[in-house]
């Protein structure tokens, strides 16, 4: 998913925790607190010790979390 902010990104791009929370407006403390407490469903990748984002997961969460007037 191309998005206007970069156009050019690749959908399936694994992120980084910092590239990652850039992504979906948070600080990486946030984004791991989150991962850990499972406060927020942000479907993540762990490649060994390593933790990785889709960017397209990332576009798509946020999608979710749209919420209409009069609908909350």
């Amino acid at each position: 998913m191309l998005t206007a902010a970069n156009p050019t990104a690749n959908p399936n791009e694994l992120l980084n925790d910092q590239d990652a929370a850039r992504v979906i407006g948070v600080t990486a403390q946030t984004l791991s607190v989150w991962r850990c407490t499972g406060r927020y469903d942000v479907p993540f990748l762990k490649i060994g010790r390593l933790v990785r984002y889709r960017r397209a997961d990332l576009e798509a969460w946020l999608e979710s979390r749209v919420v209409r007037a009069g609908t909350e």
